[in-house]
C-alpha cells in the first residue's frame, strides 16, 4: 500500500539531540512538528519541559533519550532519568543499552538494564524504545540485543543513536525484524536524510523513523521527489 506524505510524517520522530541546541531551536522543532504532524519530537531530557508545554493538547508526542549516547551509565541512573523525564512531560523513552556489557557477553546485565527502563516507562504511561547502536555490534550481538529488548517488553528496538560511527542500514533493520517478529516496533535512526532513505527502512521493516531531516523528507513525499512508487503525493494539511 502506498504511503502518502501525511502517513510518512506520522512515522517520523522529529529529532534535535545536539548538545548545543538552544531554546529557540527547540521551539522551532516543536512548531515544525505541529505543522507537519510528526509522530513526536525527540529531545534531550533538559528540553522535555519546554517541548511538553509547546506541544500540550496536540497529537505530537514528546520523546526523550536515556543513557544517551553511550549507554554506559548505571541501570539505576537510567531508570531514574526515565522516571524524571516522564514526570516532566515525556511520553516516549529512547534508552541506550549497555553496549560494553553486550559485547562482553553479560546478557543478564543487559536484560536487567533494559527491563528497569521499560518497566519505569510503562508505569509512567509511556513507551520505551531500546537503542542497540548497531554500528558497534557483530551480527550475533545485534540478534542478542534485539532479543533482550523484546523479552524485556520494549515497544521498539531502535538501531542507532546517530552519534556513533554509522547509523541505520536496511540490512540491520531486516535482521532485527527477522529476529523479533511482527509484534514489536522497529525505529531506524541515524543517517535517514531523504525520502528514499526512509522508504528503504520501511520496506525493510521499520515502523518508526528518527530523523532531523523530517521536514525535507515530507516535502519530498508531497512533491513525489525520490519516490519509487511506495510513496504518493497528497495535499496533506500543512
Amino acid at each position: 500500500m502506498a504511503l502518502t506524505a501525511s502517513k510518512i510524517a506520522r512515522l517520523i520522530d522529529h529529532t534535535l539531540l545536539k548538545p548545543e541546541a538552544t531554546r529557540d531551536e527547540i521551539r522551532k522543532l516543536c512548531e515544525e512538528a505541529l505543522k507537519y504532524d510528526f509522530a513526536s519530537v525527540c529531545v534531550n531530557p533538559w528540553n522535555v519541559p519546554q517541548a511538553a508545554e509547546l506541544l500540550r493538547g496536540s497529537v505530537v508526542k514528546v520523546c526523550t533519550v536515556v543513557g544517551f549516547p553511550l549507554g554506559a551509565t548505571l541501570p539505576e541512573v537510567k531508570a531514574f532519568e526515565a522516571q524524571e523525564s516522564l514526570k516532566r512531560g515525556a511520553q516516549e523513552i529512547d534508552m541506550v543499552i549497555n553496549i560494553g556489557a553486550l559485547k562482553s557477553g553479560l546478557l543478564d546485565a543487559v536484560a536487567g538494564d533494559i527491563r528497569g527502563v521499560v518497566e519505569t516507562a510503562h508505569r509512567g504511561g509511556g513507551i520505551c524504545k531500546v537503542i542497540l547502536e548497531t554500528a558497534l555490534l557483530t551480527r550475533e550481538e545485534k540478534v542478542q540485543g534485539s532479543l533482550a529488548a523484546k523479552n524485556a517488553g520494549a515497544d521498539f528496538v531502535k538501531t542507532s543513536t546517530g552519534f556513533s560511527s554509522a547509523g541505520a542500514t536496511p540490512e540491520d533493520v531486516r535482521l532485527i525484524r527477522e529476529t523479533i517478529g511482527a509484534g514489536t516496533g522497529i525505529k531506524a535512526a541515524g543517517g535517514v536524510r531523504t525520502l528514499e532513505d526512509l522508504l528503504k527502512m520501511v520496506d525493510a521493516g521499520a515502523t518508526r523513523i528518527g530523523a532531523s531531516a523530517g521536514v525535507k523528507i515530507v516535502e519530498q513525499a508531497r512533491s513525489g521527489i525520490g519516490s519509487t512508487g511506495s510513496a504518493t503525493p497528497d495535499s496533506g494539511k500543512y
